[in-house]
């Protein structure tokens, strides 16, 4: 059995990819999606253990301390952390595993899973990356302006990643993301095919 492959999402704030990881699980077949920690309070609609385990900065602070994160990083003023245990289960299992981080998340957890995926969800410009906060309804003036300059500083980080996805469309963006993942499946069965020769 192959072990799992890691694909790791990620995009501004506004980019669609929470969105996008959601309908890619709905409709590929052995793919998860990795539930990550925060510190952040729940969004409308956010359940605790689907979108994310929302914790408290005292237990976030006590997984660091314990090293049970594959990565952790601040972001938007809040603590974000993939579990490690998490990551191993599921690879070791053979499942595909789907991690929605940022930029400095995805960086730091380059090192440690080198075989990754990497994938750069964007929307075709700035102003639509705003008209998109905007709409969200869920955060004030100063927070929008604040993640459209973070979002800055995430696209300075686009050409480290395998594939870049541009978000104008739901339905294209979602295509194109399957592509990628069917893509990366048919190569890693090539090499054991091939391996099966020796």
């Amino acid at each position: 059995m192959r072990e799992g492959i890691l694909f790791i999402i990620s995009g501004p704030s506004g980019s669609g990819k929470t969105t996008l990881t959601k309908r890619v699980i709905e409709t590929v077949d052995n793919l998860k999606f990795l539930v990550s920690c925060t510190t952040r309070p729940p969004r409308l609609g956010e359940l605790d253990g689907v979108d994310y385990r929302f914790i408290s900065e005292n237990e976030f602070q006590e997984m660091v301390k314990n090293e049970r994160f594959a990565e952790w990083a601040q972001v938007h003023g809040h603590h974000y952390g993939t579990p490690v245990e998490e990551i191993e289960r599921a690879r070791s299992s053979g499942v595909d595993l789907l991690l929605d981080i940022d930029t400095q998340g995805a960086r730091n957890i380059r090192g440690r899973y080198s075989s990754s995926v990497y994938i750069f969800i964007t929307p075709s410009s700035l102003n639509v990356l705003r008209e998109r906060l905007i709409k969200r309804h869920d955060e004030g003036t100063l927070e929008i302006a604040r993640r459209i300059e973070d979002s800055r500083k995430e696209m300075d980080e686009i050409n480290s990643y395998d594939y870049i996805i541009i978000n104008d469309t739901i339905h294209e963006a979602l295509d194109r993301l399957k592509a990628v993942i069917v893509a990366e499946r048919c190569k890693r069965e090539m090499v054991l095919k091939s391996l099966k020769g020796f």
